[in-house]
């Protein structure tokens, strides 16, 4: 899976970038992760994946503040592999995804297997549990209130 941002990547769609092979952003491409600034948990296998790529400081950092973040340090994280000049991630994808897609396709699954095996288990039950705590603190009075506030602009 190969990913291509440009913009604003805030909570999932900054999380799934963890679950990418390869990914680019376009220089100017701001993320964040606010969940706990919204009363809610990590998701989508976050709290699992960001302290591996990024290390324990820098995920607890992303995590636990919410603030906004640039490209630059998105690849610093390990969040992306690289960042490129605005409005080319798609073409520098693109073109990876096509040298990928025309590499032995046996080679390519078997790396791709081999890579994440070790941490499979673990990322689904991290995963599951994510799941159950975001419903619930989805659900709670902070996070109704956090939800009011933005929609309010507060």
């Amino acid at each position: 899976m190969v990913a291509a941002v440009e913009g604003f990547a805030v909570g999932i769609g900054t999380t799934m970038l963890l679950h990418c092979d390869l990914a680019f952003a376009g220089r100017g491409t701001r993320f964040r992760l606010p969940f706990v600034p919204l009363g809610l948990s990590p998701e989508g296998g976050s709290s699992y994946l960001l302290p591996q790529i990024a290390g324990l400081k820098r995920a607890t950092e992303l995590l636990m503040l919410g603030e906004m973040f640039g490209a630059e340090e998105a690849a610093e994280a390990g969040l992306i592999n690289r960042v490129v000049e605005a409005e080319t991630a798609l073409d520098v994808a693109l073109e990876r995804a096509v040298r990928i897609a025309d590499s032995p396709a046996e080679s390519v699954t078997l790396t791709k297997m081999l890579l994440r095996r070790p941490h499979l288990d673990a990322l689904l039950e991290t995963i599951d549990v994510e799941s159950d705590h975001f419903a619930r603190r989805r659900r709670s009075d902070e996070a109704q209130e956090a939800f009011a506030a933005f929609m309010k602009k507060r």
